[in-house]
């Protein structure tokens, strides 16, 4: 029986939390940040829980 293989870009940028929830990133703070305002950034910083539509979706290409 072949194994699951987890997908790769998934578990670039999802990890699952100690009760199980999927941790994500915000969008728009990779590169072009000098003329974005602070304010954004910082709004942007922190890393959210997925939503409980997407998350069943994501749970399944990280293999769990």
């Amino acid at each position: 029986m072949p194994k699951m293989k987890t997908h790769s870009g998934a578990k670039k940028r999802f990890r699952l939390s100690g009760s199980g929830k999927i941790i994500r990133r915000r969008a728009n703070r990779a590169h072009y940040n000098e003329w974005k305002s602070s304010t954004l950034t910082r709004r942007l910083k922190p890393e959210v829980v997925m939503s409980d539509a997407d998350t069943k979706k994501i749970k399944k290409l990280l293999g769990k």
